[in-house]
């Protein structure tokens, strides 16, 4: 099967990234005007620090006594999550999202962020290899 870093390379660049230190707030304007679930949560220098969910949002957040302006997404991100390398397969990422019962996976390359994979990317990369998969010529809409 495929390897992930083709996916990767088509990806726009993390335009759906956040700084450390912002708020909850910002997190959730930010992911609604990007229509994105998820945020990968940067420094200054850009680089990788956690990922921010609308699961940990739902869990952490909304069972927060603060508000929405005062909860730093510090506090919500996942730190401890799964990574993937860029020679995985596309196989591997679902096994490991399955395993985790995660939807996003960090990807990494001898210690170099290099993006994320989602389980959307997953699906619609099995699409575009559908004839391998379900051997058949339907025609299939891709979003």
């Amino acid at each position: 099967m495929e390897k992930i870093s083709p996916i990767l390379a088509r990806k726009q660049h993390h335009f759906n990234s956040i700084l450390s230190g912002c708020t909850l707030k910002d997190a959730l304007s930010k992911m609604n005007c990007e229509n994105s679930c998820y945020l990968i949560v940067v420094d200054d220098d850009d680089h990788f620090l956690g990922l921010l969910t609308e699961h940990e949002i739902a869990g952490k957040g909304m069972l927060n006594k603060k508000t929405a302006d005062k909860i730093s997404v510090d506090e919500l991100m996942n730190t401890n999550l799964p990574v993937a390398s860029a020679n995985d397969t596309v196989e591997d990422c679902m096994k490991l999202m399955c395993q985790h019962h995660i939807s996003q996976v960090p990807v990494f390359d001898q210690h170099k962020f290099k993006g994320i994979i989602s389980a959307d990317d997953l699906l619609q990369e099995v699409m575009l290899m559908r004839n391998e998969v379900f051997d058949d010529d339907r025609e299939v809409a891709i979003f």
